[in-house]
């Protein structure tokens, strides 16, 4: 007999053998059948959980194959600036959130888009100074890649207008007076980040529990984290106390490779509900913060081209690194967003593709954004896959083309380009630069309608693609990315009870009613973790 049974509903299993069904069976955490409710009744014993669909939509659970998932969880407690559109409310929400901490806390996160003002001016040191003198702030872009500091942060990091700007970075100077304006870009703030109090373990757990909890209201079941290795710690934590409800993919910073050379771990290497994935590495930072590196200039700004990241310093570490995460049989993934950062990371993995020899090395690259239209069959050549982050292109598509121009962009969040050239996208959210919400990522690769309503048949909408593959990139290929296609990814029998109900079929409804779309249950591991009204009480 089942342990737990789905029945009367319409499930889309994403397993090309038996594409859909009514009901399914569940014997502890895997599934064991799938087919008519009148035949999955038949395994309904005295104690079998029997939860009756009433004609909802089931799904396999939906990986997210890119999050900062300690950031998120922290985010969420934080000042929240990623909606304020005038240096007034910015600077009013910052005087708000010193009034909730004691003198001396840091005011951090933000995620604040100066893309967003009217007119869209960076933010600087002047804009919150008065309200913060016993309060050092350090504030970041939504993107993760700029960041906004007052003047009592910056007196902390040693920051005035004799410092340099480190390589990798940018230290923003008045050209009049030369003094920093506050903002400072990629690795520059590194400077200030070193006198930030580090967390407890204590706050550590709080903001990862509350980021499970998002997950699982999301239909979240798989994160793959791009984390760094003091984050692991506290995932272990939350495991070994069964807090754990979804399961982490977890890749930390290229320049600790040494953590997996020395101790010999491969990719893979763990738990079911927490496996160490990799190495995740930069090459640049983004295009908001005109950090993306480009061949060409950004359009409305002549002399910039962009910014290596500083994981690309020395000349040549990079390519060492990827050479030594190969020959250790290890998962890279990395940071590449203009054109010119895509092509230079293509070009150090085709090398050491073709000098190592093939194996099954699965290898990423995040981002993806903006590529030149000779980059885009490279993928599949080289088995790369394409991990992307759909949202980015209804929030920047608001703004990319006066950064560089409508010729550029025609390749830019090229999703159906991609597929179409046979590589294997797969889709993740960037929390908390973009919503944890695959509903939210599923409509902007399906429509690319950008936040503003300028482009009500979608930014570049030759690049649109299907409910059905969005459906596929967030499920059984984020399975395939992370190695775990023969486990999840799709609702078969022996793989595991990952599944998401929702209250409209996907498939079947206009691509606008995609937002209006609502999780009603979330499972993992046989067990639901969320549940809403309607399934009050299936929650475990």
């Amino acid at each position: 007999m089942a342990d737990t049974v789905l029945i009367n509903g319409h499930i889309w299993t994403v397993n090309s053998q038996q594409p859909e069904a009514e009901a399914l069976a569940i014997v502890q955490n895997r599934i064991v059948s799938l087919g008519k409710s009148s035949e999955i009744k038949k395994l309904i014993g005295s104690q079998t959980r029997v939860i009756d669909l009433k004609g909802r939509f089931v799904l396999p659970g939906f990986i997210d194959t890119h999050t900062h998932f300690l950031n998120g969880g922290l985010a969420l407690r934080s000042v929240q600036l990623r909606t304020c559109r005038s240096r007034e409310e910015f600077t009013r929400r910052i005087e708000a959130k010193t009034k909730e901490l004691e003198p001396g806390s840091w005011i951090l996160n933000g995620d604040w888009d100066h893309e967003q003002f009217s007119p869209p001016v960076l933010p600087s040191k002047e804009w919150i100074d008065k309200v913060t003198p016993e309060h050092p702030v350090c504030v970041n872009r939504f993107d993760g890649h700029m960041v906004l500091v007052n003047s009592l942060a910056m007196s902390l990091a040693g920051i005035d207008k004799k410092t340099v700007s480190p390589p990798g970075g940018e230290i923003i100077k008045d050209p009049l007076t030369g003094e920093p304006t506050g903002i400072l870009k990629d690795a520059a703030a590194e400077l200030v980040y070193a006198k930030i109090p580090e967390l407890t373990l204590a706050e550590k757990k709080e903001a990862v529990k509350a980021a499970l909890k998002e997950a699982a209201v999301n239909g979240v079941t798989s994160i793959h984290d791009m984390s760094d290795a003091s984050s692991f710690e506290v995932f272990q934590e939350l495991l070994r106390s069964g807090e754990l409800t979804s399961r982490l993919y977890v890749y930390i910073q290229i320049p600790e490779i040494d953590v997996f050379l020395r101790l010999k771990i491969k990719s893979g290497f763990g738990h079911p509900f927490l496996r160490l994935a990799g190495l995740k590495g930069f090459v640049d930072g983004s295009l908001g913060s005109e950090t993306a590196l480009f061949f060409e200039p950004y359009s409305d700004n002549p002399k910039a081209y962009g910014l290596l990241a500083s994981h690309m310093f020395p000349e040549g570490i990079m390519e060492k690194r990827l050479s030594q995460a190969d020959q250790a049989g290890l998962q890279v993934a990395v940071h590449a967003i203009g054109d010119r950062a895509n092509a230079m990371v293509l070009d150090i993995m085709e090398k050491i593709i073709r000098e190592n020899g093939p194996r099954d090395r699965r290898w990423r690259i995040e981002h993806v954004q903006h590529l030149r239209k000779s980059d885009i069959e490279r993928f599949s050549q080289l088995g790369l896959i394409a991990s992307v982050q759909p949202y980015h292109a209804i929030d920047d598509g608001c703004w990319a083309e006066r950064k560089i121009g409508s010729e550029r962009a025609k390749t830019t969040y090229a999703f159906n380009s991609l597929l179409q050239a046979g590589a294997i996208p797969v889709f993740g959210s960037d929390w908390t630069v973009a919503p944890l919400s695959p509903l939210t990522g599923i409509y902007a690769a399906v429509t690319r309608k950008t936040l503003d309503g300028q482009n009500p048949e979608g930014w570049i909408p030759q690049e649109k693609i299907t409910v059905e593959e969005a459906i596929k990139s967030y499920t059984v290929r984020a399975a395939y990315a992370e190695f775990s296609e023969k486990e999840k990814g799709s609702l078969e029998p022996g793989k595991l009870a990952d599944l998401v109900v929702l209250d409209r079929n996907l498939l079947r409804i206009e691509p606008d009613e995609i937002l209006k779309t609502r999780v009603l249950l979330t499972m993992v591991d046989g067990r639901v973790i969320f549940s809403a009204s309607e399934f009050e009480g299936y929650k475990e």
